[in-house]
């Protein structure tokens, strides 16, 4: 059966986010173009994009609900159902999953009790599996609300979780403060972070990150940015270096390895 049309916002509401809708859409000569920004700022309301908060957008860009909606199911960043307060990604991409991601991300499912996409119980977190998040050089990686956790393991992501639920203050390794998944929603939307201290936070690429490009410029590299777990560098520190992670080859964690926690398979994926 069709359904009805989506119910409107209460009227405080509406009135709130038609001030902001109009401040985001005022900064485009197209006011089509407001209509990411548009999705997210919907998005750090209810914690997904609902049918109500499409209906809001068409309305105000004078689309219809139609091509709001082929805009929200096309991007993963808009949520289609509610989700937790933090939306915990694991990197299962190449590099990502032979250095740990595919250890981690089966272990996170059995701890919380989830599958992809599904969020736990008390609403806090919200499980998935992502495409790769540029941060190769600091696999296995995994993101909380888009700030980073790198150099992650089973044990470490399972620490990381456990605090998330119990409301425990985390840091990111770099970037800034974590916050909520409505409020990092609100930033995407374009309106400023005014937390104290975190914008000065954000940073940049750290030493790993900038490795290959010290080379290209004929600079003398420092220590190694790796070396074999649990054995210190063999090179002695140079001033201003840093050591940022602990790997140095691929992990056995890929399905097709025997000592996967998922077990191993053959050829043909049995």
């Amino acid at each position: 059966m069709p359904q009805l049309p989506a119910p409107d916002y209460p009227a405080d509401v509406r009135a709130r986010l038609e001030a902001d809708g109009k401040e985001i859409v005022a900064r485009y000569p197209d006011s089509r173009s407001a209509l990411l920004p548009l999705l997210h700022l919907v998005q750090a309301e209810e914690g997904f994009v609902s049918r109500t908060g499409m209906a809001f957008c068409a309305d105000l860009l004078g689309l219809t609900t139609a091509e709001v909606t082929a805009v929200a199911t096309f991007y993963s960043m808009y949520r289609r159902k509610p989700s937790g307060d933090y939306q915990v990604g694991v990197c299962t991409n190449t590099l990502c999953a032979v250095m740990g991601g595919d250890a981690i991300f089966e272990e996170l499912k059995e701890h919380l009790g989830v599958g992809n996409n599904e969020t736990t119980d008390d609403g806090k977190v919200t499980l998935e599996h992502i495409e790769c998040n540029a941060a190769c050089d600091f696999a296995p990686v995994v993101m909380v609300n888009w700030e980073f956790f790198d150099n992650q393991t089973p044990e470490s992501a399972k620490r990381l979780v456990d605090d998330l639920r119990a409301g425990r203050q985390v840091e990111p390794t770099r970037g800034a403060p974590l916050c909520t998944y409505k409020e990092t929603a609100r930033i995407l939307a374009g309106f400023p972070d005014e937390r104290p201290g975190a914008v000065a936070a954000t940073g940049g690429a750290g030493p790993a990150s900038l490795a290959g490009l010290r080379l290209a410029r004929g600079e003398t590299p420092g220590a190694r940015v790796v070396h074999p777990r649990g054995e210190g560098p063999h090179d002695q520190p140079q001033p201003g270096s840093r050591h940022l992670s602990s790997h140095d080859a691929p992990q056995q964690t890929s399905a097709s390895d025997p000592e996967h926690p998922a077990g191993p398979v053959n050829e043909e994926g049995e």
